[in-house]
């Protein structure tokens, strides 16, 4: 593309995605509170949005494949005998993608996306308990490393809270809120354990759907159209109709709805089919870079965009993850080259990005 190789085109895709995608979110929940939308609504209706995607992808790879469509073909695909078991991952990931948005709203953009790499710590745990997967040593000293540098940013959060004893002022879209320390210190206690538990969630969910897919051979947009299919269902009934149900009614369905707002559900829902599409392009190392650049990116978007304070520990902090994030995602070349030629079954990896499948190599 344009003389540049597809493998850097995929990185920086990959870091637009990953920091646009925590950055417009936080960005969308700057408003005053009888302003705010409802975030289970948000998370519908991008589900709905992957939903109609992943049709079309699907179709289209039919006829690329058999050179024709048939409804009764796919419907046989998508509802195989096997297809309920992914009803407990798209679940999670429903919940998941919920206490995402609950997390940003009371945490910036730049402790969420540190703190969220501890992802990769519960995914390692549950790959080990549940899939028996034997991990390098250097792949644990990265995750030594990577809850150690969350743990300084943590640190950062509480220590700045109580340097600010006062009230202190946050600016939002339009107005001007004021809150109390107490307030604040418990809003951001709400905002790290919101992502603490998304962290588990996702961890354990796609541990599970690898363990599912196992031996399984669907093509690509057949396990998305999947996922997206069984997400639309708790979307709707935990997220829209029990979490949000009462102010849904009273407000209406699209109540402070904007453009930040839809651009946040967009970035949600596509940002999960352009990993599947580039990361076949990208190897791990390249993955670890582009989760790595992505932190800075949003980094650098929060000093300027909401004031956020630079602390010595955060600094520490967020090093220690970037340094863990290429450990662990950091593969010998001779690996690589050894899978070279073998049956793509046998090295086929399952992961997931905000509700999407994309298949890569082994780790």
């Amino acid at each position: 593309m344009f003389g540049i190789p597809l493998k850097y085109v995929s990185l920086i895709i990959l870091c637009v995605q990953n920091s646009t995608l925590v950055i417009v979110m936080r960005y969308s929940r700057m408003v005053p509170e009888s302003e705010l939308y409802s975030t289970a609504t948000a998370v519908f209706l991008s589900e709905v949005t992957k939903f109609i995607i992943c049709i079309y992808m699907a179709i289209r790879s039919q006829v690329i494949e058999s050179g024709h469509w048939k409804a009764s073909e796919l419907y046989d695909q998508v509802f195989s005998a096997d297809a309920w078991k992914l009803m407990i991952p798209a679940a999670l990931y429903t919940v998941q993608n919920n206490l995402q948005y609950i997390a940003v709203s009371t945490l910036d953009a730049a402790t969420f996306q540190v703190t969220y790499q501890l992802k990769i710590l519960t995914t390692a745990i549950c790959s080990v308990l549940m899939l028996k997967t034997s991990l390098s040593p250097i792949k644990w000293f990265s995750l030594v490393l990577l809850t150690c540098g969350v743990a300084l940013v943590q640190l950062k959060v509480g220590g700045n809270n109580s340097s600010h004893q006062d009230d202190k002022v946050i600016q939002t879209n339009q107005s001007f809120e004021k809150e109390t320390f107490d307030d604040n210190g418990a809003k951001k206690l709400v905002g790290l354990c919101a992502v603490s538990v998304a962290c588990v969630i996702s961890g354990l969910a796609g541990v599970y759907f690898e363990k599912v897919l196992k031996g399984s051979q669907p093509s690509l947009w057949i396990r998305n159209l999947q996922l997206s299919f069984f997400s639309l269902f708790p979307a709707l009934i935990l997220g829209v109709w029990w979490k949000d149900g009462s102010d849904v009614w009273e407000k209406g369905f699209f109540h402070g709805y904007n453009l930040i707002v839809l651009s946040a559900i967009a970035c949600q829902a596509i940002g999960g089919i352009i990993v599947a599409l580039v990361v076949k392009y990208a190897d791990n190392i390249l993955k670890g870079f582009a989760t790595s650049i992505s932190i800075i990116l949003s980094f650098i978007a929060s000093v300027y965009l909401f004031n956020f304070p630079v602390t010595g520990t955060f600094l520490i902090g967020s090093t220690l993850v970037l340094i863990a994030t290429y450990m662990y995602n950091y593969h010998p070349i001779e690996q690589e080259e050894d899978n070279v030629g073998q049956d793509s079954s046998v090295n086929e990896k399952v992961d997931i990005n905000n509700g999407f499948v994309k298949v890569s190599g082994k780790d």
